[in-house]
């Protein structure tokens, strides 16, 4: 069965796209983007994805706090999570995880909002969208810990090489594959990319950042999306549609998502 591209992590809500999101969200399907998922990053980012979500049909959300926003993570907040989550466009808790890649980080307050939003996830039988940036270890070890492989989910944007992506693959995860992967000096991803299965790999913006080439540098939209599935398609030696489909079959059932 055809299928068209399934952006598995974006962020349309951001103020990047202010000037124009009607205008783009409205293109994306002809030019064959069928799927989005919005990902909240902070309380703010999770109400917009949801609000992004009822205007739009093929858009859906998730309802998280990035770890660089972990000072949200109060309880009251969390009560706020939950009830958003139990709205039936919410097919995921995140983005959450761990950010240790500026130096004054509070890594105890990142771990407790982790925590909080991986039992969240059980509580609400939803996956995990997992950000993880220089916090290989820690990160694997909590989710491993808070038995993170029985709710699923993707680790986005996944930046650690061959033997961490074993380790995920093993615990059920899926891998997102984004922008990065078409850059020059992303040697180590391209290996990733050749040695994950077809079937566990997500396509992803992360938009309004990280752009591929030959649009690195400007901002991100799924429209670039086709660069990432190019990319992927020479590295496994798979025509395009191939990729498209296997991918988009992934992210629907990895979110749950019942075709209307």
């Amino acid at each position: 069965m055809l299928r068209m591209i399934f952006d598995s992590h974006a962020h349309y809500d951001d103020e990047a796209f202010d000037k124009d999101r009607d205008i783009i969200l409205s293109s994306l399907k002809d030019n064959n983007i069928g799927y989005v998922v919005d990902i909240g990053a902070d309380m703010e980012s999770t109400n917009k994805a949801v609000e992004l979500s009822e205007k739009y049909p093929f858009i859906y959300a998730a309802a998280g706090i990035h770890p660089s926003s972990a000072e949200e993570c109060t309880q009251d907040n969390l009560k706020r999570l939950k009830q958003i989550s139990l709205n039936e466009k919410v097919v995921a808790i995140g983005e959450t995880g761990l950010d240790y890649h500026y130096e004054q980080v509070d890594k105890k307050r990142q771990k407790e909002c982790f925590e909080a939003q991986i039992d969240l996830a059980h509580k609400v039988k939803l996956p995990v969208v997992i950000h993880s940036r220089e916090a290989a270890k820690d990160t694997l070890d909590m989710m491993k810990s808070l038995d993170a492989a029985s709710v699923g989910g993707v680790i986005h944007c996944f930046s650690y090489g061959r033997e961490m992506a074993c380790e995920y693959l093993d615990m059920g995860f899926y891998i997102g594959i984004g922008g990065v992967l078409t850059f020059s000096n992303a040697k180590k991803l391209k290996e990733v990319t050749e040695y994950i299965p077809l079937d566990r790999i997500l396509l992803e913006t992360d938009c309004p950042y990280l752009s591929p080439e030959p649009n690195r540098g400007k901002r991100n939209s799924s429209l670039n999306i086709p660069y990432v599935v190019k990319a992927i398609a020479a590295i496994k030696g798979l025509s395009e549609q191939e990729v498209i489909s296997a991918t988009c079959e992934n992210a629907l059932k990895m979110y749950g998502i019942t075709e209307v």
